[in-house]
């Protein structure tokens, strides 16, 4: 087990913004006793997992001065529990380095969180893990959430035409990233474009390692790949690769009692 959340409660959201604060990252919640609650949702919608009529797990917001009584942490959607919450991806893979679960990173002689790093003209960025491994070379990890998963990674006005009644329930590729943008050229996430692009430069003029870890809050899934409806993340994506950027694909299998379990550290991915 890599960790365990305490305290949930299932609650359906019944509507996001909430209709007492106007921001998409607050959304009313109602749990199975009909009370009413604001929920922080700090993924947003999560493209659907976290939107009106989503069942989802909560727990106490622990700042008792917050407005949101409750945080959103996972979702429920075809009878798996997703982790939709952005830092719980960060504290797991805090974990799994702890327990040495990482192939690529066991026996590490030190490591810090969220080091900022500064090149001129070149990088500027707080990265979520730094240190030395076993061998003494420094490493730099960057750590996302990929809560999304379907038999193919299409665009929802293609996937509505195409039947996946055959398919394995369990045979899903993860993808990343997914989201809102104003416009379809847009690149979804201009924050995690810059990060893969960096560690791609720094990889290229040091001898660090950079690696990309990947965490997949959910076990109905066999692959993984940069998303297609972001094609310059795509590409940037493929040519870490081929620079050496190491990729880490974890995925993890949440229960309903908060429980987070390590499946495997090695899901293969498509460039």
């Amino acid at each position: 087990m890599l960790m365990k959340l305490d305290g949930l409660i299932e609650c359906e959201v019944v509507k996001r913004p909430s209709k007492m604060i106007k921001t998409p990252y607050v959304a009313d919640i109602i749990d199975e006793n009909g009370c009413e609650f604001l929920g922080h949702t700090p993924s947003l919608g999560c493209c659907g997992l976290v939107d009106v009529g989503s069942k989802v797990l909560v727990s106490q917001n622990p700042n008792k001065k917050a407005k949101c009584d409750h945080i959103v942490y996972l979702s429920i959607k075809d009878e798996q529990i997703i982790g939709v919450h952005p830092k719980l991806a960060e504290t797991l893979v805090e974990n799994a380095l702890k327990s040495n679960f990482l192939n690529k990173l066991t026996n590490i002689k030190s490591y810090e969180r969220e080091r900022h790093l500064y090149i001129k003209n070149r990088v500027d960025s707080r990265f979520d893990f730094a240190g030395i491994d076993a061998n003494g070379v420094p490493f730099i990890m960057e750590v996302k959430n990929v809560p999304l998963a379907d038999f193919e990674d299409v665009y929802a006005k293609d996937r509505k035409h195409m039947d996946f009644s055959g398919r394995d329930i369990n045979s899903k590729v993860a993808y990343f990233p997914d989201g809102y943008r104003k416009k379809q050229t847009d690149t979804v996430s201009p924050r995690a474009l810059k990060h893969i692009k960096e560690l791609t430069y720094i990889k290229q003029k040091t001898i660090v390692r950079c690696i990309m870890c990947y965490v997949i809050q959910r076990n109905d899934v066999n692959r993984f790949q940069a998303s297609v409806i972001d094609p310059e993340y795509k590409e940037a994506f493929k040519n870490a690769v081929e620079n050496g950027v190491e990729i880490i694909t974890m995925v993890v299998q949440w229960n309903k009692n908060g429980e987070a379990y390590f499946v495997r550290d090695d899901l293969p991915f498509n460039t």
